[in-house]
């Protein structure tokens, strides 16, 4: 039977700022390495003196001592384990961590377990969030998160130029894995009352075009099957089909296609609703059209349309794909409304939001449009319409000043 085996790594691959690397425990079994901070980091050649000198300072040699117990506890876990698997190797060499109370260490059981499930878009999320929170304490337990904790958190991060949009999914990823621990409600510190932490919301940001403005998307001319004009192409599907997600564009089958209409589940939602909702997009001329042109005719049905997934393709390769298509469509989109001079940094979210405040400035009501873009509340659909409201007031109270003269 094959051993694992523990060993002390520098991990020279990602340098930090500072030219230190961090020191890790690499355990290696069946071919299959996986890597643990030990905490410390070093510089290349101290590593090398550390590991290496006949001689050395006594705090060259306190460091070694501790490097030395950290590869011992590994090796000593190992030998300890009837039959040997990663998930068993890390509750007892973290120990020392306090697996009970860790916060890193409920984060990384919690990743691990969304990468078992393919959600590898929402593990890299976590995995910012993780970093994020490791950085402004080191050894961060669930003891310590209280009320004061977070504002002081939201203030250190709000000094490093972090928005309050990247502060909130951070602190709503780290309310997500305090839920999961059995903690005593009495201390719970999210909430919305006096004594209790409130997670800042982002900012309503626009991120609509106006009708006349995707006419303009829509005429520019492309060189003829260009990058560029795939962009535009793509973005104009996205538009077309109730805001859609790249994800999903890039997941639409033939068999998505019945009739006059694309029928979907958005991959956003299929895992977290017991009957998630069918989303169905009128199959516009203009929509065909952009599938003659760039999709794959296939006999099958259970083949992929666009040309980016191909079936068997792992979790982890499929996310790459998908935020390079994205990357692409932004990248290009950015150019055209340079050259049209839209003055906006139009993305694949403004197609979404441009579908809805379109339909909603046509007269189309909140409740037709939360159902095109597969909300499951009402309040969801308004947050992408109340921004946009304001030009409205705008130009619709403008009438109370028309027949003012200007001062000289």
């Amino acid at each position: 039977m094959m051993n694992a085996e523990a060993s002390i790594y520098l991990d020279k691959l990602r340098p930090k700022k500072n030219g230190n690397c961090s020191v890790k425990i690499r355990v290696t079994f069946n071919r299959k390495r996986k890597y643990y901070s030990t905490g410390i980091d070093l510089v290349p050649n101290e590593f090398e003196k550390i590991m290496n000198a006949k001689r050395r300072t006594p705090e060259q040699k306190e460091i070694r001592l501790k490097l030395d117990r950290f590869c011992t506890k590994a090796t000593g876990v190992i030998d300890n384990l009837p039959y040997f698997n990663f998930d068993s190797f890390e509750e007892s060499f973290f120990e020392f961590r306090d697996t009970s109370n860790s916060v890193s260490f409920a984060f990384d059981k919690y990743i691990d377990q969304l990468k078992i499930e393919n959600r590898i878009g929402t593990a890299v999320s976590y995995e910012s969030a993780k970093k994020s929170l490791e950085s402004f304490k080191k050894d961060l337990t669930f003891a310590d998160i209280t009320s004061a904790l977070l504002k002081r958190y939201e203030n250190w991060m709000l000094q490093q130029n972090k928005s309050s949009t990247t502060i909130g999914i951070y602190l709503r990823s780290l309310k997500a894995i305090y839920n999961l621990q059995n903690i005593d409600k009495s201390i719970y510190p999210f909430g919305e009352s006096k004594d209790k932490y409130s997670i800042p919301t982002g900012k309503n940001i626009k991120k609509a075009l106006t009708i006349e403005e995707v006419a303009k998307i829509y005429n520019y001319q492309a060189p003829k099957g260009s990058t560029k004009d795939m962009a535009k192409d793509y973005w104009l599907f996205l538009y077309l089909c109730n805001g859609m997600n790249v994800k999903d564009f890039c997941q639409l089958k033939w068999s998505n296609i019945d009739g006059e209409f694309i029928k979907y589940q958005r991959a956003k939602t299929k895992r977290t609703k017991k009957e998630s909702k069918n989303i169905v997009v009128a199959l516009k001329p203009e929509i065909l059209k952009i599938i003659q042109k760039w999709g794959c005719p296939s006999i099958s049905k259970e083949n992929y349309i666009f040309p980016h997934l191909m079936t068997g393709m792992n979790a982890k390769k499929e996310h790459a794909t998908i935020q390079q298509i994205t990357k692409i469509i932004n990248t290009y989109m950015k150019r055209i409304s340079a050259d049209l001079s839209i003055d906006k940094n139009v993305t694949t979210y403004f197609a979404r939001h441009s579908f809805a405040t379109v339909l909603k400035r046509s007269g189309v009501k909140t409740e037709m449009i939360s159902e095109l873009l597969g909300h499951n509340s009402i309040g969801t659909t308004n947050n992408y319409l109340d921004s946009f409201e304001t030009d409205q007031i705008k130009e619709q109270t403008s009438v109370l000043t028309s027949g003012f003269r200007q001062a000289n």
